[in-house]
C-alpha cells in the first residue's frame, strides 16, 4: 500500500517521469547512432535497420519504449494540471530557483505536445513504412533520403528537434533532481553542463543529418 501511495504522490509521479524520461533519452542516442549509418551508404544503413528490426531484444525494448512513452505523457499531463492547482509552496520542483526561471521548464507541457505531434508524423512517414512495408522494393535508405529532400518535411524535422532540445534542457536536469542525484550546487552545475552537451548532440546530430541529405542526397 505504501508503495502504491508513493507512486500516486507528487514525488512518486516525478520519479516515474524521471525514469521513463531517462529511458527515452537513451533511446534517442541509439536512434541517432543508427541514423549515422546513412553517411556510410545504402547497404550500411539498411543492414543497421534490419538488425534493429530483427533483434529480439530490440523488439522487446520497442514495447517497453511505447509503454514508457505513454506513461511519460500521462504523468506529464497530470503533473502539469496538478502544479497549476498548487497554491501552497510545498512543491520543490515548482519553487526551485534552478527550474522556475527557466523558459524550458515553463514550456514543458507545450513542447511535449509539439513533440508528440512530430512523433505521430514521424511514425507515419518513417517507422510504419519501414516496419510494415517490407514487401516494397523501395529501400529504407531511399525512403529516408527521399523524405529529407522534401524542404517542408526537413524544415519541420529540424524545428522539431530544436523544440526537443528545449524540452530536454529541462527534462535532463529535472530527471536527476527527481531521483535525488542533484543534491548540491556542484552536482547541479555539472548536471546542467552534461544536459547541455547531451541535448546539443541529439539536436545537432539529427538536424545535421537531415540538412546534409537535403543538400546532398541523391
Amino acid at each position: 500500500m505504501k508503495f502504491c501511495n508513493f507512486f500516486l504522490s507528487s514525488i512518486g509521479k516525478k520519479v516515474v517521469m524521471a525514469t521513463t524520461g531517462m529511458f527515452l533519452m537513451v533511446f534517442l542516442l541509439l536512434h541517432l547512432t543508427v541514423n549515422i549509418f546513412l553517411f556510410y551508404g545504402e547497404k550500411a544503413f539498411n543492414d543497421a535497420v534490419l538488425f534493429m528490426r530483427s533483434n529480439i531484444i530490440i523488439k522487446i525494448l520497442e514495447y517497453v519504449l511505447v509503454i514508457g512513452f505513454l506513461i511519460h505523457i500521462i504523468m506529464g499531463i497530470k503533473l502539469h494540471f496538478q502544479n497549476k492547482n498548487i497554491t501552497v509552496g510545498y512543491d520543490y520542483e515548482i519553487y526551485s530557483p534552478y527550474f522556475l526561471t527557466s523558459f524550458s521548464s515553463r514550456s514543458m507541457i507545450y513542447t511535449g505536445i509539439l513533440i508528440l505531434c512530430f512523433l505521430i508524423l514521424h511514425l507515419i512517414n518513417f517507422m510504419i513504412p519501414m516496419k510494415y512495408y517490407t514487401y516494397s522494393k523501395i529501400s529504407d535508405y531511399y525512403l529516408v533520403v527521399k523524405l529529407f529532400k522534401n524542404p517542408v518535411y526537413t524544415t519541420i524535422y529540424v524545428l522539431s528537434f530544436i523544440i526537443l532540445g528545449i524540452h530536454l534542457n529541462h527534462g535532463f536536469q529535472s530527471s536527476f533532481k527527481s531521483l535525488g542525484i542533484s543534491s548540491n550546487n556542484n552536482r547541479i552545475i555539472w548536471i546542467q553542463r552534461l544536459g547541455f552537451i547531451y541535448f546539443f548532440i541529439i539536436c545537432s546530430g539529427f538536424s545535421i543529418i537531415a540538412i546534409w541529405f537535403f543538400l546532398n542526397g541523391n
